[in-house]
């Protein structure tokens, strides 16, 4: 989703303020072809800040097979038939497929690849979830409504400010969607502006890249010609048109009336009670198709495990891992915490050693459920690789994004537990994706997350931005790890991972309290200070396993 936003606030900006940005000011030093891949070079050899990939796979990795390891991407619904996925799905060779018979005796009825926990048997979809302030103030609101702090019995106390919290950020939020809907808006009632101006160049309304750089270099004193070139190329390049922003003025609105809404209860459809974690007869296998509208897995899919011998698309970490997948995630509102709880339990029980989670959300109304399922994740050995999120704020313990390493108190409790921020390819003072959470305490590690290139649905590949991309690089290189060194444990796993990193002394700009802009180091910027390197972690996770 951030993809969407970058190119919304591009827009508006440019319009708004008149702003006579050439596309090649505000372009990358790398070409488009160097950025499908920028993630995987080595900055000694190639001056960019990826992960070491090619070069862990030519000096380490070369006529090596690992053994194979499975993967639980907890996530939205996956295109399983991608040409460049479709060998890299895990099967559950314990079930036989599409017989209505729970054949292993696991609790869920022909569970080939997974789970998806927002269908029901009728094949009926949650599409749109609600956020977490609508379930808290629908649980809430019976015992709150119209009382002061001082009516509430002190048991009660910190549920009844969760509940006031939940108040405010709900009004927050609607105001927020509206504002997003306006703005797009905006930009879609510019379209025909835009062509409108460029009509005497372009009257059979052919744009080409080429022609419209041509003419900015002519007009670049003409403010508004330059703002409806540079307007029209950026759809090309993201390959839109209007239709595209009318979409997301049709998609905000459907939010307004299911996610955003109090009117609306998401598990009417699932008929399950979000009250009792016990309640697991939900649910269906179907865990891919179109009635989504952002199958946003793929993406975290491809980075993983995209068939990295067929020669097309994309090249993922590794062609040993076997994806799981498990449907928590709609188009919209927050994940509930009963999904991703069992979520997690299914994959540890299935054989996953590595689980990787590129969502998250500020509150949490039953963390305790997801905090029990990442112990027993813990206790049964298996690697969990969280997104740091995407707000471009520090994480602390007023603003948390969960599931989360930390107690209440502050404390960590678990060793298996990786959260990750967003890096860019600037080696400079950019190295920082501005768009990523960061914290010294509750950030581990960074990992490639700006212009990400990966795989989209029906068979076709795109470029994104986020720390969902940056999540799945680091379950990856901790799969690549687990392959090559099954006798390494998952704290193990993770110390190597956080140890390993490329350390890069420069300094980056971040928000301060007031809004304002500071420079810090990016080492302050996550608990180790560093970039994952694939190669720095084959090395050293081959001297830890022969001690």
């Amino acid at each position: 989703m951030t993809k969407i936003i970058k190119l919304l606030l591009l827009a508006v900006l440019l319009y708004q303020c008149q702003l006579v940005a050439q596309i090649n000011q505000i372009s990358k030093p790398l070409s488009r072809e160097q950025l499908k891949t920028w993630w995987h070079k080595d900055l000694d050899k190639d001056s960019i800040p990826g992960v070491s990939l090619e070069k862990a796979y030519k000096e380490i990795l070369a006529n090596k097979i690992g053994q194979e390891i499975i993967v639980a991407v907890v996530d939205t619904k996956l295109d399983i038939h991608h040409e460049d996925l479709k060998n890299q799905i895990w099967i559950n060779s314990n079930e036989i497929p599409n017989n209505g018979i729970d054949d292993d005796k696991n609790g869920y009825v022909d569970d080939i690849h997974g789970w998806n926990y927002l269908g029901n048997t009728e094949g009926e979809e949650i599409v749109y979830s609600n956020y977490e302030v609508i379930r808290i103030i629908r649980k809430y609101k019976p015992l709150f409504e119209g009382k002061t702090l001082e009516e509430v019995a002190i048991a009660d106390q910190e549920k009844f400010k969760l509940y006031q919290k939940a108040l405010i950020q709900h009004t927050a939020l609607v105001l927020r969607k509206t504002k997003e809907k306006n703005s797009w808006k905006e930009v879609a009632d510019l379209y025909p502006k835009v062509q409108n101006d460029l009509a005497k160049f372009f009257p059979d309304k052919k744009y080409s890249i080429s022609k419209l750089d041509s003419l900015s270099k002519v007009y670049e004193k003409d403010n508004s010609l330059s703002y409806s070139l540079n307007y029209m190329k950026y759809c090309l390049l993201e390959n839109i048109d209007v239709s595209f922003f009318e979409e997301q003025v049709t998609r905000i609105d459907q939010q307004l009336v299911t996610a955003v809404s109090l009117d609306y209860d998401d598990r009417n459809i699932t008929k399950d009670n979000p009250e009792d974690i016990n309640d697991i007869g939900y649910g269906n296998p179907q865990v891919w198709n179109d009635s989504i509208p952002f199958q946003h897995a793929i993406l975290v899919s491809g980075i993983l495990a995209a068939d990295r011998s067929n020669n097309l698309g994309i090249k993922g970490v590794s062609d040993q891992i076997k994806i799981m997948s498990l449907c928590v995630a709609s188009s919209g509102g927050d994940e509930h915490d009963k999904d991703m709880a069992l979520a997690i339990r299914y994959a540890v029980d299935h054989g996953a050693k590595v689980i990787n989670m590129s969502f998250g959300k500020e509150n949490s109304l039953h963390r305790n459920w997801v905090d029990q399922a990442l112990k027993y994740a813990e206790q049964k050995d298996v690697v969990v690789v969280v997104s740091a999120g995407n707000e471009g704020e520090e994480l602390n313990a007023s603003y948390i994004h969960y599931p989360t390493n930390y107690d209440e108190q502050g404390n960590i409790f678990l060793n298996n537990f990786i959260s990750v921020g967003a890096s860019t390819h600037f080696n400079d003072k950019r190295l920082f994706s501005s768009f990523s959470n960061y914290s010294n305490k509750y950030v581990d590690i960074f990992a490639p997350g700006s212009e990400m290139y990966s795989t989209e649905h029906n068979n076709s590949y795109g470029f994104g931005d986020g720390t969902s991309y940056s999540a799945p690089i680091v379950s990856g290189i901790a799969a690549l790890i687990r392959s090559h060194y099954p006798t390494l444990t998952a704290k193990q796993v993770k110390q190597i991972i956080l140890d390993s990193g490329t350390s890069y002394e420069v300094e980056v700009s971040i928000k301060d309290a007031d809004g304002s802009k500071k420079s810090v180091p990016f080492s302050e910027l996550s608990k180790s200070g560093k970039i994952v390197n694939a190669y720095n972690a084959l090395v050293l996770a081959e001297k830890m396993a022969k001690k």
